[in-house]
């Protein structure tokens, strides 16, 4: 098979986004030649059989440059593909869909978000297949839906045992944009209720309103008196975020996105335990599950012991439900089909 991938960056330290650089390895190992159309490129090393075709979004393309150069990638490169496989931003399928069905290409979008766009219900019309991580990740009623968990790699985010400066304080992680959608603050707030809780931030503003969203967390961290038990780690590219994980002693994730985030599954391959208020989490092994208005609830479970035979089963459960290898065979295959 011949895939052609659409997605925002090809960039293996993107903080955000460089997880996508593995996908990209994966694939190229199960198809006979991957080309890539991606909005940014960045540092990057793949596979021989892997073409990179960038949008120039790292030059400072307009909009109208990076449309043109969109249909100029896919017309130029379409005896190099039999299927399309479009990563999240369903804009590309509505402005490609014609292209593809003209040229007889079989058409995919993956999505895992909790929101339903006007976009998103006209790309539905579109595909032939949509493949997302739970049935929380579309929310739309639609025959074309397969559901096929997340792809962690977890040879990359695995434990290490830490000996940590002080057995009375609780380090907590959270991983992501600063972001309202990701509760920050509710996360900050928790720190008045228990003086061992030290919390680590990695993640920065992107956005002029998550910009206006991280200043007023800040304004919160000195009203509360808590400069002395947040630490802002900031972006921190993909290849050290494993380290980040090692260093703490559970995962804490209060955004209400409304899809799986993925940070909940690298949290339990590198053996943290998990307190999450995102319910598409519910039932997974290592995840309590929390109301966000309980912050007497959210303490408590920061501060539960959990045996290390839970922890390892957790673990057990991301490699073998979840692995990157199981997510892009059961999509290959469903291209074939």
């Amino acid at each position: 098979m011949k895939l052609l991938i659409i997605t925002q960056k090809v960039n293996k330290n993107d903080q955000i986004l460089g997880f996508f650089h593995a996908w990209l390895e994966e694939f190229s190992k199960q198809v006979e030649q991957l080309t890539v159309v991606c909005l940014e490129e960045g540092k990057h090393d793949l596979p021989s059989n892997v073409k990179v075709y960038s949008l120039k979004k790292e030059d400072g393309s307009s909009k109208l440059k990076r449309v043109i150069l969109f249909y100029k990638y896919i017309f130029k490169e379409r005896r190099n593909y039999d299927h399309v496989f479009v990563h999240m931003n369903q804009i590309y399928i509505i402005l490609g869909s014609l292209v593809w069905k003209l040229f007889g290409k079989r058409v995919s979008l993956w999505y895992a978000h909790g929101s339903v766009s006007f976009s998103l219900k006209i790309a539905e019309k579109m595909v032939d297949i949509i493949f997302t991580s739970t049935e929380k990740g579309f929310r739309m009623v639609s025959d074309k839906k397969h559901i096929v968990g997340q792809g962690i790699d977890a040879n990359h985010f695995s434990p290490k045992k830490q000996e940590f400066e002080n057995k009375y304080e609780i380090n907590v992680l959270t991983v992501g944009r600063i972001s309202e959608v990701k509760n920050i603050a509710a996360s900050i707030a928790l720190l008045k209720n228990s003086e061992s809780i030290i919390l680590h931030l990695v993640g920065d503003a992107v956005t002029s309103k998550d910009v206006a969203y991280k200043q007023q967390c800040i304004d919160l961290v000195n009203k509360l008196h808590v400069s002395d038990r947040v630490i802002w780690h900031g972006t921190v590219p993909y290849s050290n975020l494993p380290r980040m994980y090692q260093q703490v002693e559970i995962f804490l994730n209060l955004s209400n996105t409304g899809s799986l985030d993925k940070t909940i599954l690298e949290a339990l391959s590198s053996g943290l335990p998990v307190v999450t208020c995102n319910d598409a989490a519910k039932g997974i092994l290592g995840v309590t599950l929390v109301n966000l208005d309980d912050s007497e609830r959210i303490v408590n479970a920061i501060k539960q012991d959990t045996a290390d035979a839970a922890i390892q089963a957790a673990r057990e459960n991301i490699i073998y439900n979840y692995s990157l290898v199981g997510l892009v065979t059961k999509i290959t295959q469903k291209l074939q089909k």
